[in-house]
């Protein structure tokens, strides 16, 4: 739909599309990720363990709150990594208390396939877009995780944008008026 529309408040017709479309898209990129996942031998959760880490050590409360998980669930996934040599813990050379993960040689390999897994599948939603329009999907979709950003940020700040920080154009809250 190329035209705007402005917000009906009576209808509230966009907002049903825009909640309906959100959805649609995160239940098929869950489906298509455990299917990616599963190939490596994974879990969603375990594989979004990995590429949590990919970019170095972390105490367990930072990467709980990256992952946007209970410190219970962490637990399981971080001793089944573990268990399957994919990460290590490591005392906080800061708080004596305290525990970091790491990625071990197998984990950061196993980071590295699934990254691959995760770029191919985008590759290919790419690929099926209409000729000429990757630009402007890529900064209507940047346009709508600002947005979304905003919009949460009273109940979870900051807590993803790590994910989206390499993401051009964009900063943490900003919004166009």
């Amino acid at each position: 739909m190329n035209e705007q529309m402005t917000l009906d408040p009576k209808n509230d017709f966009q907002a049903r599309q825009l909640q309906r479309g959100i959805r649609a898209l995160v239940r098929r990129f869950s489906l298509a990720e455990r299917s990616d996942m599963s190939c490596c031998g994974m879990t969603v959760a375990q594989a979004a363990t990995l590429t949590a880490l990919a970019d170095g050590v972390l105490r367990l409360g930072e990467l709980s709150k990256r992952l946007g998980i209970a410190a219970s669930t962490l637990t399981r996934n971080v001793s089944r990594l573990e268990d399957r040599g994919l990460l290590c813990r490591v005392g906080d050379p800061d708080d004596r208390r305290a525990q970091r993960v790491a990625l071990t040689e197998s984990g950061r390999s196993a980071a590295k396939e699934v990254g691959f897994q995760e770029i191919e599948f985008a590759r290919s939603v790419l690929e099926c877009l209409p000729s000429g329009s990757v630009t402007s999907t890529l900064e209507g979709f940047n346009q709508l995780l600002a947005a979304v950003r905003k919009a949460t940020e009273h109940c979870c700040p900051g807590a993803y944008d790590h994910l989206v920080s390499d993401m051009p154009g964009r900063t943490h809250g900003e919004c166009d008026e």
